[in-house]
């Protein structure tokens, strides 16, 4: 931001679905967005629509209510800009334009309704955002369609919207999930993207499909609660529709984690979602909580932003937001490169682009107490609002920053479960070398090019500069006989 120039408004977007509204304000445009406000109501505007043509008098009103409370939200938030988007149940009613009149006038901001092809673009490009080299086939299903889309990377194919939201198929099966699954899969059966998904990942899309992944991950035990990301194989998502009838059943505490008004639509899409595995033969399925409203965001930046890696642009911006010093973060990366090429440890492309990830959110704990610098450093990365990047390699990062601040952490042992053995060593590896870094630079930019980490056959050597000569401390040499050890090496500091 230049010199004196008033910082950047938050930008917010209402969807007004066909099970819930919500408001999602984020606190600027960006490549990384990241949300400050977040509401929904579970209207159920689509309840009904499929039999009866029409938006409920009850579903109207609340909705309503709920879009006046957005109003003063959005007042009281300092937006700059509002995008206000209506979906499947708006557009298929027949009294749908007289609510848009009452919405816009209740929200005091236009409302922009748009078609299932439309609706299908942006989720694929909501998943563009979100998903490193996305490559396979989006599937947003809402209250009242689904909406299926094949993406390759930012290349987004033609759209197709079909009546099989959970609200929607719902009406339609008189409520018997069997039925709902054979509706869903005559309507499947003409899908054009479904055909090119074999062998790839289908990107799920919506609350319903988010509520099952809860209800697997507690299955599972699986250590890490974030939603975006989260891969299932395609064979586990087959007994989806199982799981939720037995936790239904008996499993009061699961439920918990799925909102009451979302539970009976569980089995409408666990049916359609079984049915896109069964003809579509994807490897996996991938939840995405990247949609319609990140699509939008996304399509607002000019091209060389689309272009940017999303993990980058959140590390970058966590760098500069939480390191004593920005110009240490890039410093680590070039000082890092040296390193790994002496030591001739091989590295993909992911794995260069973890390890520099891992460089630029290095210094997010410094404000913590140092008996907790670890465990903090850990949780916020595990759990941060950040996307671009899939859970083993979110576990890489919080495991490597959690490591330079001192060894094991007891709330990383699930995390390391992620993660294969020698993916594990480079994150305690890199772990070691930050350390070593972070004691000779003090986390200030422009320490580090005056020094190097070397490698030849038999040893790791701290070179440093005459007038660095007192840092060689008996701490600074035990830490560089850590790296040396896991790289099966000897120690050794030179000075001059």
């Amino acid at each position: 931001m230049a010199a004196g120039a008033a910082p950047a408004k938050p930008v917010a977007i209402v969807d007004i679905g066909s099970n819930s509204v919500r408001l999602v304000a984020y606190e600027r445009l960006s490549r990384s967005p990241t949300p400050i406000f977040n509401e929904k109501v579970l209207c159920g505007l689509g309840r009904g629509v499929a039999t009866t043509g029409l938006l409920g008098a009850d579903a109207m009103d609340r909705a309503l209510a709920a879009l006046r409370n957005f109003k003063v939200l959005c007042r009281n938030l300092g937006v700059g800009e509002l995008r206000v988007l209506a979906t499947a149940a708006a557009r298929d009613a027949r009294n749908g334009s007289a609510f848009l009149d009452a919405a816009s006038a209740a929200l005091g901001a236009d409302i922009e309704l748009i078609g299932g092809p439309r609706e299908a673009e942006l989720s694929a490009l909501g998943v563009s955002s979100g998903f490193h080299g996305a490559d396979g086939v989006v599937g947003d299903m809402g209250g009242g369609s689904l909406e299926l889309v094949d993406v390759r990377g930012a290349t987004v194919g033609r759209g197709v919207s079909l009546p099989l939201g959970g609200l929607a198929l719902l009406d339609a099966s008189r409520g018997s999930p069997k039925r709902a699954a054979r509706i869903a899969r005559d309507a499947l059966l003409k899908a054009q993207p479904i055909r090119v998904l074999e062998g790839r990942t289908f990107y799920a899309v919506g609350g319903t499909w988010r509520a099952l992944a809860k209800l697997h991950m507690r299955a599972r035990n699986y250590p890490l609660n974030v939603m975006h990301g989260y891969a299932m194989p395609a064979a586990e998502a087959l007994g989806l529709g199982p799981l939720a009838e037995r936790i239904d059943a008996d499993d009061l505490a699961a439920l918990a984690a799925v909102a009451s008004a979302r539970r009976p639509l569980l089995a409408y899409g666990a049916a359609v979602l079984e049915e896109v595995v069964r003809l579509g033969r994807p490897r996996e399925v991938v939840i995405s909580a990247s949609g319609v409203r990140e699509g939008l965001l996304f399509e607002a930046l000019d091209r060389g932003t689309r272009a940017e890696d999303p993990l980058f642009a959140a590390a970058r911006e966590i760098n500069d937001r939480h390191a004593r010093d920005p110009g240490h973060g890039p410093d680590l990366c070039a000082w890092t490169d040296r390193f790994y090429a002496a030591a001739g440890l091989p590295e993909t492309a992911d794995e260069t682009r973890l390890r520099h990830a891992a460089c630029l959110m290095a210094d997010i704990a410094w404000r913590a107490h140092p008996d907790h610098r670890g465990d903090h450093a850990l949780s916020a990365i595990a759990n941060g609002a950040f996307s671009g990047v899939d859970h083993p390699g979110r576990a890489f990062l919080a495991l490597t920053v959690a490591y330079r601040h001192g060894g094991e952490v007891e709330a990383g042992v699930g995390l390391r479960a992620l993660l294969t053995p020698g993916r594990l060593e480079r994150a305690r590896l890199l772990g070691a070398v930050l350390r070593v870094a972070y004691l000779v630079s003090a986390a200030m930019g422009g320490v580090l090019p005056r020094t190097a980490l070397r490698c030849s056959k038999a040893r790791v050597t701290l070179a440093l500069p005459a007038d660095f000569a007192d840092l060689a401390s008996e701490r600074c040499v035990g830490r560089l006989r850590q790296i040396a050890k896991l790289v099966g090496r000897e120690a050794e500091v030179t000075v001059g």
